[in-house]
C-alpha cells in the first residue's frame, strides 16, 4: 500500500511539469503595441497588438470611431504597417502644400512605406495598400488573424521604426472644404485625398521580449514579465500544487500503514 500510493505522486509531478514546459514553449519570441493618435480631424481611436513567433504574427487591431460611411456603403479603410524610415507619425508641419490634410505622401517622410497591408482577409502585401474590399468596413471594426511577415517588417518591429496607420478621414471633422476634401488622392486620383489620407497612426513598441530590466537598480536583475510571466506562474503553481498532493497521499498512506 505504502509503495502504490507513493507512485501516484510520480505521474501527478510529471502533469504539473509539463504545465509548466508547454507554457514557455507557446509564448510569442516578441510582441508590439500601439494606442493610435489621431490625424487630420479624426475623432476616433485605436489599439493594435502584434504577437510575433518566427515569422508569424498575431495582429489584433481594433478602431473605433471613425467615418462610417461612404457613397451610400460602409467606409473602406486600409490600414498598413509602415516602415523604412524614422518610425514617426506626422504632425501639421508636415502638411506641406497647406490644404489643411496631411497626405500619405507628406507623412512618408517619417513612416516610410507600406510594408505590411493589414487586410481582414488574404494577401497582406504592399500590392493590396488601396484594396478597399479588404479594409476595414464601417467606423469601428477590428482586424484579428495570423500574418506571415517579411523580412523587411520583421526588421522594422525590430528596430522600433514600424508604424501602423489607419487612413481614411471623416468629412465631416476633417476641417477642410469640401472642394480640398475630394481632390484627387495623392495615391490614386480617382479616390478622394480624404478617403486616401492618414486618420491614425502609431509606432509600433515592444512590450515583452527585449524590453529594459525590471529588476532592482542596484542589482540589475532582470524580470520576466507579461505571456512568460503568467505562463510560468501558472505551471510552477501547478508543479507546488502537484508536489503537495503527492506529498500529502504518501503522508496519508504511511499513517494507515
Amino acid at each position: 500500500m505504502k509503495n502504490s500510493m507513493r507512485l501516484l505522486a510520480v505521474p501527478t509531478l510529471a502533469l504539473g511539469a509539463l504545465a509548466l514546459s508547454g507554457g514557455s514553449a507557446m509564448a510569442a519570441d516578441a510582441s508590439y503595441s500601439s494606442t493610435l493618435g489621431q490625424l487630420n480631424g479624426t475623432t476616433g481611436t485605436g489599439t493594435i497588438t502584434v504577437d510575433v513567433t518566427g515569422d508569424k504574427a498575431m495582429v489584433n487591431l481594433q478602431v473605433s470611431g471613425l467615418a462610417e460611411t461612404f457613397m451610400d456603403g460602409p467606409y473602406p479603410h486600409v490600414q498598413h504597417i509602415h516602415g523604412g524610415a524614422a518610425g514617426v507619425c506626422p504632425t501639421p508641419a508636415n502638411d506641406t502644400n497647406g490644404d489643411g490634410i496631411i497626405s500619405v505622401t507628406e507623412g512618408a517622410g517619417g513612416y516610410g512605406a507600406i510594408q505590411t497591408t493589414l487586410t481582414t482577409s488574404g494577401a497582406t502585401t504592399p500590392a493590396e495598400g488601396l484594396n478597399l474590399e479588404l479594409g476595414g468596413q464601417g467606423g469601428t471594426y477590428s482586424v484579428q488573424r495570423e500574418i506571415t511577415l517579411d523580412a523587411a517588417t520583421k526588421a522594422s518591429l525590430e528596430s522600433g521604426t514600424a508604424v501602423v496607420v489607419v487612413h481614411g478621414l471623416d468629412p465631416a471633422t476633417a476641417g477642410v472644404s469640401t472642394e480640398v476634401f475630394s481632390s484627387p488622392s495623392d495615391l490614386n486620383p480617382d479616390l478622394p485625398l480624404g478617403a486616401t489620407s492618414p486618420a491614425l497612426c502609431g509606432t509600433l513598441t515592444a512590450t515583452q521580449m527585449g524590453a529594459m530590466p525590471q529588476g532592482g537598480a542596484d542589482t540589475g536583475v532582470a524580470q520576466e514579465t507579461g505571456t512568460n510571466t503568467a505562463a510560468l506562474g501558472l505551471g510552477s503553481g501547478l508543479v507546488l500544487a502537484a508536489a503537495a498532493g503527492g506529498a500529502y497521499m504518501v503522508r496519508r498512506s504511511n499513517t494507515k500503514a
